[in-house]
């Protein structure tokens, strides 16, 4: 059964080791997967959205371990 919690940017940056502000600089420069819905005008993502994003990003490739 597939994860469908959605994560906010403090869920993601918390997930990544990084700022919520990176992540929303992530999202500026277009280095992000788009939403996958926008409640309340907040952009969220399910977690396997981020998850696959995560481990297609260059600098993670091979990476073991990830939450």
């Amino acid at each position: 059964m597939a994860d469908r919690r959605l994560w906010s940017y403090r869920d993601i940056a918390a997930h990544l080791g990084v700022q919520t502000d990176t992540v929303r600089s992530y999202r500026k420069h277009g280095l992000m997967p788009p939403p996958d819905t926008v409640q309340n005008g907040k952009p969220l993502w399910y977690v396997e959205t981020i998850r696959q994003w995560v481990a297609q990003r260059p600098s993670n490739r091979g990476r073991r371990g990830a939450n």
